[in-house]
C-alpha cells in the first residue's frame, strides 16, 4: 500500500459565496429586513486519505454542509452578522462530529444607499472547543468620502474623492457588536472636514477615529486609504497601515486589566508602580461630567514664576476663587508642560515672558471656566493694558475636549479683532505661536486639532520649518524658590504659601528630534558636592565639621559653582545607618551657616543649595531652612527593590513635599539600596532586546521614566518644569554600562516614541567614582604600562574626562567635587562643542 504523507492537517474544504436571503437587523423580525448575505466556509480537514484512495467516504460532504447552513439560517432572525456566524458554528459543530475547526465569513454586499460603503462583513475562525486560533475580523469595503488632501496647489482648493477599506481585528470577544452603519457614517463625515497634506496622515486619522469608535484596547485596525484621482495612468494611489491604541499613547492609556483609561492617568509599566500608587491613593475616575481642557499660562511682570504657580494653585480652588461657583466645582491639574522663556509677540517692547501650559479635568462648562481664569488674572495682579501687552499673568483656554466654540455674534466671526469677553476654542492663533504649541507638544503631541486636522507635533514641526532662527530662541527654564520665607505674600485663598523665586536656569530647546545637539548654544551648570558625613567614599570626615563645610561651600561658590549639593547620609558601600534626625542635624546647620553669611564680596549666601536625601522629613527641614532643590538617589521610591507598596507610599510623601514647597527635584536611576548596589550590573541584565548599550539605555528610560511619569502626571503631580533626571552613573550598572551611559547620555532624553524622559534636563555625576578606578587599574593595549590603583582623591584627571564627555553630550548639570578644576573643563569643553 502506498504510504500516505502527513499534511499536519493543513488541508481545507471550502464553500464559497453561498447566498441566502436572511432576516437581519433590529431586535425583532419586524424591525429587520431580508438581505442577501454572502457566506463562505473553510473547513480544516485532512484530505490526504481521500486524495490517495480517491474515495468520498474519507472526506466531508460539502453538499451536506451547505444544506445544514441553509436549514439552520433561513427561518431565523439575526440582530447582526456576529449572531449569524455564532449560529453557524453551533449548528455545524453539533451536526458534524468530523469537523473540529472552521473559518466562516458573512458579508452584506447590498447595503442601503444612504450608507457610503459598498459592503461590510464579519469573519471568525473557531475550534469545536470554543477557542479561536486567530482574531475575529470586522470588514468594511470602499467607504466613500471627499475631502481636500494633497500638497499640489490645485489639491489645496479642490475637493477630491477618497476611499477606505477598514479591517478591525479583535482578539478578545466583546459584549459590544460592531456598529457598521454608525462607523461608516462617522468616517465619511469626519474625513469630509479634514484638509491633510498627505494620504498617510489621513489614513492615520481614520485609524484613530476607528479605535475611538470601537473603544476596545485589544483591537488592531488596518486601513487602506486610496486616492482615485492621484495618478492619471493608474486606478488609484493607496496607503495601507496597521494601528493599535499603542500607536496613539497621548490619546489612549491601557489599564492593568486591558481597559482604556483617560488620556493622562498614570501609565502602567512592568514594574507595577502605578498600580501600587492607585491601590494606596486611587486616582479620580473621570465621570461623564468631567471634561479635559488645556490651559496656557504666561507672565512677564514681577516674579513671573511665582505668579504662574499662584495661578495654578488658585485654579485648583475654583469655589474659593470665584464666588459664583458651587462648592462642588472641580478643576484638577493632571499634567503640566515644561516652562519656557520667550520673547513677546506683536508688542515687542516689553519684558521676556515665562510660558507654560497645563491639562485639567473639570466639571465646569467652558464659559464658567473662562470666568474662573479671568478672576485668577485679577487676583494675581493683572490690570487692564494694551492688547498683547505686559501682564502679571495671562490664562487662556486652548482646547476643551474636541469641542469647537465661538461665542461671538455671527457678524463678528470673519476677523480676529478684539476678542475680550469672548471665547474661541481651540485658540484661534495657536498655529502661529511656538510658545503655545511647544508646551502642548510636551503633553499631548498626538492630539488631533479639530480645525486643522493635524497633530500638535505636526503643527509645531510645520511652524519650525518656517522659522528663520534669527530671533531670541525659546529656552526651557527651571525656577528655584527662595527659602526661608521672610514674607509669604500670597492670596489668602491659598493654604500653602507660594515661595518667591531666587534664580532660574535656562537651557536650550531642540526644534525637532533631528536637530543636532552639538549645533546649539548650551550652558552646563556646575554642582559642588558637599558630604557632611564621616564616611563618604570621596571626602568622608573632611567636611563633616561645620567650619570645614562652610569653607568648602564658600570656596566652591567663588570658583564658579552654580549650586551646592549637601548630603548627610553616605551612599558608600557599608556606610553606617543614619537616623532622619541625625541627617537633619548634619545638614541644616550648614544651610543656616550659608544663608547667614555676611562676608563682603562672598557669593555663597546667594548660591543655590540642593539637599541630597531620599527622606521627606529631611527634605522638608532642609528646604525650609534655605535649600532650593531636592536631590534623591531613589527618585522618590526609597531603597526598596523590587518596588513595593512601601515604595509607592514613599513616592506619595516625597511628591507632596516637592509640590507644596514648589522646589525642583533631581531624580536618579538606581535599583535598591544605594549603599550596597553600585556596579553589580542589574540594569544591563534586564530582558530587553538589543546589545548591552541599548539594553542599559532602554532600562533607564523605562524604569526611571515610569517613576517620573508617576511623579509628574495625574492629580497632585510635580510640575514638569521642576524635574531634572540623573541616569545614575555608578549605580546598578557594570563598568561598560557606566561608559555606555556617558557615551550616549543625550539619547536618554531623546524625542522618540514611548520615551517618558523626552526633553527633561539632566545631570551627570561621575566624579571620582569607583568605575574610574577600575579603568585606571587596567594595563594599556601594548602592555607597557600595568595601570595603577587609585583612591578617590587621585581620580581628578579621570573625572575631567567624564565632565568633558558630559558637556559634549549636552548635559545640563555636572556634579563634581573639585569645583575650580572642573569648571575650567566645562568652560573649554563648552567652547569646543556648544558655541
Amino acid at each position: 500500500m502506498t504510504a500516505i504523507p502527513s499534511t499536519q492537517n493543513q488541508d481545507k474544504i471550502r464553500i464559497n459565496g453561498l447566498i441566502l436571503q436572511l432576516s437581519i437587523g433590529g431586535t425583532t423580525p419586524k424591525e429587520g429586513s431580508l438581505q442577501p448575505i454572502h457566506i463562505s466556509l473553510a473547513i480544516k480537514h485532512d484530505v490526504s486519505v481521500a486524495a490517495t484512495l480517491d474515495s468520498i467516504s474519507h472526506s466531508i460532504d460539502y453538499a451536506s454542509i451547505c444544506n445544514t447552513v441553509s436549514d439552520c439560517l433561513v427561518s431565523q432572525h439575526f440582530t447582526c452578522l456576529e449572531t449569524l456566524i455564532d449560529h453557524i458554528f453551533t449548528f455545524i459543530f453539533g451536526a458534524h462530529a468530523e469537523i473540529s475547526e472552521m473559518f466562516v465569513s458573512a458579508f452584506q454586499n447590498s447595503v442601503p444607499e444612504s450608507l457610503p460603503v459598498s459592503s461590510f462583513g464579519y469573519e471568525s475562525n473557531r475550534k469545536k472547543d470554543g477557542t479561536s486560533p486567530r482574531s475575529d475580523c470586522f470588514t468594511m469595503r470602499e467607504i466613500q468620502s471627499a475631502t481636500i488632501v494633497g500638497i499640489e496647489p490645485h489639491e489645496r482648493t479642490a475637493i477630491q474623492p477618497v476611499s477606505f477599506d477598514v479591517d478591525i481585528q479583535r482578539s478578545l470577544r466583546s459584549s459590544r457588536f460592531c456598529d457598521f452603519s454608525g462607523l461608516t457614517r462617522s468616517i465619511h463625515d469626519q474625513v469630509a472636514k479634514t484638509s491633510f497634506y498627505t494620504l498617510e496622515a489621513l489614513a492615520s486619522f481614520v485609524a484613530l477615529g476607528v479605535l475611538k469608535h470601537t473603544g476596545e484596547s485589544q483591537d488592531t485596525v488596518t486601513i487602506k486609504a486610496a486616492k482615485p484621482n492621484a495618478l492619471s495612468l493608474a486606478k488609484s494611489a493607496e496607503i495601507e497601515l496597521v494601528r493599535t491604541q499603542s500607536h496613539y499613547p497621548d490619546i489612549f492609556s491601557i489599564g492593568p486589566e486591558g481597559r482604556s483609561q483617560s488620556l493622562l492617568d498614570y501609565t502602567p509599566s512592568p514594574l507595577g508602580l502605578s498600580a501600587m500608587i492607585s491601590s494606596i491613593s486611587p486616582p479620580n475616575k473621570a465621570s461623564p461630567a468631567l471634561h479635559v481642557a488645556a490651559i496656557a499660562l504666561g507672565s512677564n511682570l514681577g516674579d513671573r514664576f511665582a505668579n504662574i504657580e499662584t495661578a495654578l494653585r488658585l485654579l485648583e480652588n475654583p469655589a474659593r476663587t470665584l464666588d459664583e461657583l458651587q462648592q462642588d466645582a472641580e478643576v484638577a491639574i493632571i499634567d503640566t508642560s515644561f516652562m519656557y522663556e520667550t520673547t513677546p509677540m506683536y508688542v515687542i517692547d516689553q519684558p521676556l515672558f515665562a510660558n507654560c501650559a497645563c491639562m485639567v479635568e473639570t466639571n465646569l462648562r467652558p464659559e464658567l471656566l473662562l470666568k474662573l481664569l479671568k478672576q485668577i488674572e485679577t487676583t494675581v495682579g493683572r490690570v487692564p493694558s494694551i492688547r498683547n501687552g505686559p501682564r502679571a499673568v495671562d490664562l487662556d483656554i486652548l482646547i476643551y475636549d474636541m469641542d469647537m466654540i465661538d461665542t461671538r455674534p455671527k457678524e463678528q466671526r470673519y476677523h480676529l479683532g478684539d476678542l475680550e469677553g469672548q471665547l474661541l476654542v481651540p485658540h484661534p492663533r495657536m498655529a502661529e505661536r511656538e510658545f503655545v504649541l511647544r508646551p502642548l507638544n510636551d503633553m499631548i503631541p498626538n492630539y488631533i486639532h479639530p480645525v486643522y486636522k493635524q497633530s500638535i507635533r505636526s503643527m509645531l514641526d510645520s511652524l519650525m520649518e518656517a522659522h528663520t532662527g534669527d530671533d531670541f530662541p525659546m529656552q526651557k527654564v527651571i525656577p528655584f524658590p527662595r527659602y526661608p520665607l521672610s514674607d509669604p505674600a500670597v492670596p489668602n485663598l491659598l493654604d500653602v504659601p507660594v515661595p518667591p523665586t531666587a534664580k532660574h536656569w535656562a537651557f536650550s530647546v531642540t526644534n525637532s528630534a533631528n536637530t543636532s545637539t552639538n549645533s546649539l548654544p548650551r550652558t552646563t551648570y556646575v554642582m559642588a558636592t558637599l558630604n557632611a558625613t564621616p564616611d563618604s567614599f570621596s571626602d568622608g570626615s573632611i567636611h563633616n565639621a561645620l567650619p570645614d563645610a562652610l569653607s568648602y561651600a564658600t570656596t566652591s561658590a567663588a570658583s564658579g559653582a552654580d549650586i551646592i549639593d549637601i548630603g548627610g547620609y553616605s551612599t558608600r558601600p557599608g556606610a553606617a545607618y543614619v537616623s532622619p534626625q541625625e541627617e537633619i542635624d548634619r545638614i541644616v546647620p550648614i544651610i543656616n551657616g550659608i544663608r547667614s553669611n555676611h562676608d563682603e564680596g562672598s557669593k555663597v549666601k546667594e548660591c543655590l543649595i540642593s539637599v541630597d536625601t531620599f527622606r521627606w522629613d529631611v527634605a522638608k527641614a532642609a528646604i525650609l531652612a534655605g535649600a532650593n532643590c531636592i536631590n534623591d538617589v531613589y527618585a522618590f521610591t526609597g531603597p526598596d527593590y523590587p518596588l513595593s507598596a512601601s515604595s509607592a507610599e514613599h513616592l506619595l510623601e516625597m511628591r507632596q513635599i516637592a509640590r507644596d514647597l514648589a522646589v525642583p527635584v533631581i531624580l536618579m536611576h538606581s535599583r535598591g539600596d544605594a549603599g550596597s548596589n553600585k556596579d553589580d550590573g542589574d540594569s544591563d541584565a534586564s530582558g530587553m532586546q538589543g546589545n548591552a548599550t541599548e539594553r542599559v539605555l532602554a532600562c533607564i528610560r523605562e524604569e526611571l521614566g515610569e517613576k517620573v511619569n508617576a511623579i509628574v502626571k495625574g492629580r497632585n503631580g510635580v510640575r514638569r518644569w521642576m524635574v531634572i533626571i540623573d541616569p545614575g552613573i555608578g549605580f546598578s550598572k557594570t563598568l561598560e554600562g557606566n561608559l555606555a551611559v556617558l557615551r550616549h547620555a543625550s539619547s536618554i532624553t531623546a524625542d522618540v516614541q514611548g520615551n517618558h524622559l523626552t526633553g527633561y534636563p539632566w545631570l551627570i555625576g561621575a566624579s571620582k567614582k569607583s568605575f574610574l578606578g577600575a579603568i585606571l587599574e587596567q594595563p594599556n593595549a601594548q602592555g607597557s604600562y600595568g595601570g595603577r590603583k587609585t583612591q578617590p582623591k587621585d581620580r581628578g584627571w579621570a573625572t575631567a574626562a567624564t565632565v568633558a564627555c558630559a558637556v559634549q553630550q549636552g548635559t545640563t548639570i555636572v556634579r563634581v567635587h573639585d569645583v575650580e578644576d572642573m569648571h575650567d573643563v566645562v568652560s573649554v569643553a563648552s567652547a569646543l562643542w556648544h558655541k
